[in-house]
Order: C-alpha cells, then sequence, then structure tokens
C-alpha cells in the first residue's frame, strides 16, 4: 500500500474549514472526491490541521493511503489538479514512510494573519485580508506580538473547541511586518489552540488602540482566563504559511 503526501495550496472562502463535516462542503471533502475519480478509490485525507471556514493555505500538507493509485507522483499534482476546482490546487507530492502522518509527523507550523489598514476597503483584498479603517502603530504591534515568544500556557488566547490534554504550547517568533497599508503577522509555534492565532491577533490589535499594555501580556497568559485578551478576529486574513517535516516530506514542503 502506497501511503502519498501532497503540498496542497488553497483558498478558503468557499469552504467550511479542511476537516469533513456532514452538512457542509469542505476541502478535505473536496480532494477526497477528486481523488476518487482519479483512482476509483475511496480514500481519507488526512491532513496537518484543522483549518477554520474562510481560512487559506499558503502550504498545507496531506497523506492518503492506497492500494489502487499507480500514478507517478511527478505526475500525481497535474492529474488530481484536472478533477479540483479552481481554488484549490496540489503543488506537489511524494511517496512518503508507511508511518507517515501529515498532523502527527508534523514538527511546527507558521501561521500569517494579514489586515489591510486602509481607510477605503479594497474589493478585492474583501476575502483574503482583515479591513481595519482605524490607525494601527507598528511599533507598538511588534513589542505586544514579542510578548508570546517562549513556552506559555495559552488557554487565555483559545476558543472554546476542540479539547486538547494541554494548553501549553511553545511559540518560536511572532513578528509583525508593515508594507504601507499591509499588515502581516507571523506566528510559528509547536502547535496551535482553536483560533489561537486570531486572538493573538486580537490582542495584539487591542495593544495598538491602547486598551492593553504590551508588557502585561505574560500576566494576563499566566490568569489563562480568555476575557481579559482581546477579540478574535476574523478568518479572512488568516494563512497557513508553512509547516516542517523531516525526510522527503520535508524536502518536498520547502520547494520553491
Amino acid at each position: 500500500m502506497r501511503n502519498i503526501a501532497m503540498r496542497l495550496r488553497y483558498d478558503g472562502t468557499a469552504y467550511h474549514g479542511w476537516q469533513v463535516q456532514k452538512n457542509d462542503i469542505t476541502v478535505a471533502e473536496t480532494v477526497e472526491n477528486a481523488l476518487f475519480k482519479l483512482t476509483g478509490e475511496r480514500v481519507r485525507v488526512t491532513g496537518c490541521g484543522r483549518t477554520d471556514a474562510g481560512v487559506h493555505a499558503l502550504r498545507y500538507c496531506a497523506n492518503f493511503k492506497s492500494e489502487k493509485c499507480s500514478i507517478p507522483v511527478g505526475r500525481l499534482p497535474l492529474a488530481l489538479n484536472s478533477r479540483l476546482p479552481r481554488d484549490i490546487a496540489c503543488v506537489d507530492a511524494v511517496d512518503a514512510p508507511e508511518d507517515f502522518n501529515a498532523i502527527l509527523s508534523c514538527k511546527k507550523k507558521e501561521y500569517t494573519y494579514r489586515i489591510m489598514n486602509t481607510r477605503i476597503p479594497d474589493p478585492f483584498e474583501r476575502d483574503r485580508a482583515y479591513f481595519y479603517p482605524a490607525p494601527l502603530k507598528a511599533d507598538v504591534m511588534r513589542l505586544a506580538a514579542s510578548q508570546f515568544v517562549g513556552t506559555h500556557d495559552f488557554a487565555a488566547v483559545r476558543s472554546v473547541g476542540t479539547e486538547t490534554r494541554t494548553t501549553v504550547r511553545t511559540v518560536y517568533w511572532c513578528e509583525i511586518e508593515r508594507d504601507g497599508p499591509r499588515i502581516s503577522m507571523r506566528v510559528c509555534a509547536d502547535g496551535f489552540l482553536y483560533n489561537m492565532v486570531r486572538a493573538i491577533m486580537g490582542t495584539v490589535i487591542y495593544c495598538s488602540e491602547g486598551k492593553l499594555d504590551p508588557l502585561e501580556i505574560p500576566a494576563l497568559l499566566e490568569t489563562r482566563d480568555r476575557r481579559l485578551t482581546g477579540p478574535t478576529v476574523p478568518p479572512q486574513g488568516l494563512y497557513l504559511s508553512r509547516i516542517w517535516y523531516d525526510g522527503a516530506v520535508g524536502e518536498m514542503m520547502d520547494r520553491p
């Protein structure tokens, strides 16, 4: 049996997240249906994480096990893309080790959150960035973002959702970049809680507005109280931007 890992890229606007659901169209279901059309075999696709409705992926990894698929991995992306809608693309594929699992084998992930900080909204950015008309202070946002770096209990920036054994995570970097009206926050960690990045962004915005002191963030995290931090910002500005693995899958994810 083959274990095939794929590098995907998708615009999540039309989908109710990654995970297969009973009554909503999802990215995973769409990919599984395309694979069925291609191979004639019903397979279960395992993704590297659950992206919410409206969230995008610049780099996403998924794997599936197949007894029937004989297509060489070099030809799989083109063959699969002919059966996928235009807002999902298979960029690359490799034969992975038998025990590879896209979520369990993942070493760390990076998410990017994008803001359009302009007085007038850009219709072309409507589903791809958070329109925020009030002026934002990039220097304050950078200081606030830096307070999340390290190993902390992140329950104070977690929405109620999927249960986890622990809410402790290690954030390797949390950085703010500004390019004209575009503000981006890149966050890399060994794992993320439900809505964690969107709540971090909301907290960073609160600091820019003067509603919170950036230097108080470590103490707020210690309280584990979600009510004391910033709001959960909308999903359309969020992108899964990088993922790290060992071996051949890691090399595939790092290719341009």
